[in-house]
């Protein structure tokens, strides 16, 4: 059976021609059909929709399957939208904003000075005070401006939202003036904290002594940061950590992690460096890594427990590690046991080992640190 759906615009046209296929006009239709003639009238022009029960009493008479004519009729009235509705040059960037980023926990976490996250135009207004731009299309922008260590691929919006938060603490923090000699005499005091937990509260003071700002800022929904290292200039290095992972371990190792990035001058000029999923095979120096992150890999391994040692430990227990033996190592290298527990679960993947000796940090750490989440907001331009 032959289409007529290409060969006509609109459904009233293949009417017209159907009827003068037949010699008929419209009064003829109007009486077969049993209507008044001012209602062909009206579908012959295209003012009256053909819906379901026209089309089909036409195929009747026709021999043109109904849903030609609806075809033909929806091809119409998406003619006549487009004509009608004006492109709206925002909605893109606005879906991208509202798609990407978790808004509602923006709000919740303080981060946004808006109360309803399906306000959209107040919404949009605190996002752009939230990253101090002019523009929705600069927010959708600046995934560019960061980079994730562990990939070069830009970081996603909701890793760029934590990383600007983490910036804007930072930024009103007052620390000495920092130096590289500053920051390698930082790593040699923290390096005599490692043998008890309670010492980490420490942290936060030695760095700001060595001019690094060090803030905790609770990571958001689906971000997996670990840490990042990034420069408010070229001489104002900042260590932001969201202690996702809140064990011993972890903290020692993304912390070391991010001081070397500092270190070796990462993260400058502009771009930031994104550490995200730290645990497991990224946490090693294989080569699904960049060189960068191989070197803050490599500083912050040996840092938690030096790996010739390690390596030693490994060689003479394995495969049978006794409770004993971990604590007779970790006190003959003057670090916490949960350091060793750590490092042997990366060595041998047995992750079910020695949590016991995993204690958390974050309770810790925090009361001495300048810490965003967990139910604290951070008093910045207060």
């Amino acid at each position: 059976m032959k289409s007529f759906i290409n060969d006509y615009h609109t459904p009233g046209q293949l009417l017209l021609t159907l009827l003068e296929d037949r010699g008929w006009n419209q009064q003829v239709l109007a009486t077969v059909l049993g209507v008044d003639k001012s209602g062909i009238t009206r579908l012959v022009s295209d003012q009256r929709t053909f819906d379901a029960t026209i089309a089909l009493a036409l195929e009747g008479l026709f021999d043109v399957p109904a849903e030609q004519f609806l075809a033909l009729q929806a091809k119409h009235d998406l003619s006549r939208a487009r004509l009608a509705v004006t492109p709206d040059p925002g909605m893109l960037t606005r879906a991208k904003l509202f798609g990407e980023l978790p808004i509602a926990e923006m709000i919740r976490r303080g981060w946004l000075d808006t109360s309803d996250a399906k306000d959209s135009r107040a919404v949009e207004q605190s996002l752009l005070k939230f990253f101090d731009v002019e523009s929705a299309d600069e927010i959708t922008s600046l995934p560019h401006a960061a980079k994730k260590s562990n990939a070069e691929i830009p970081a996603t919006p909701v890793q760029l939202a934590w990383l600007h938060r983490a910036r804007e603490i930072a930024s009103e923090m007052i620390v000495a003036r920092y130096s590289q000699a500053n920051g390698r005499k930082a790593v040699l005091k923290l390096k005599e904290l490692l043998l008890a937990a309670e010492e980490a509260r420490k942290v936060p003071r030695i760095l700001a002594e060595s001019g690094i700002r060090f803030v905790i800022v609770e990571t958001l929904t689906s971000a997996k940061i670990d840490g990042a290292c990034f420069w408010l200039n070229d001489t104002a290095p900042v260590i932001a950590m969201t202690m996702r992972f809140d064990r011993i371990d972890n903290f020692w190792f993304v912390l070391r992690h991010e001081l070397e990035h500092v270190l070796q001058g990462h993260g400058k000029n502009g771009s930031p460096v994104i550490d995200y999923e730290l645990e497991g095979e990224r946490a090693g120096s294989g080569d699904n890594v960049s060189e960068e992150e191989r070197i803050a890999n490599d500083a912050a391994s040996e840092f938690c427990v030096p790996q010739k040692l390690l390596d030693s430990f490994i060689s003479r227990k394995a495969p049978f590690f006794a409770e004993r033996d971990l604590i007779g190592f970790a006190r003959t290298i003057n670090v916490h046991p949960g350091l060793v527990a750590g490092q042997i679960q990366r060595k041998t993947a047995r992750y079910d080992r020695f949590r016991n000796h995993l204690v958390k940090m974050r309770n810790i750490v925090a009361p001495s640190a300048i810490v965003d989440g967990w139910g604290d907001i951070a008093p910045v331009g207060l």
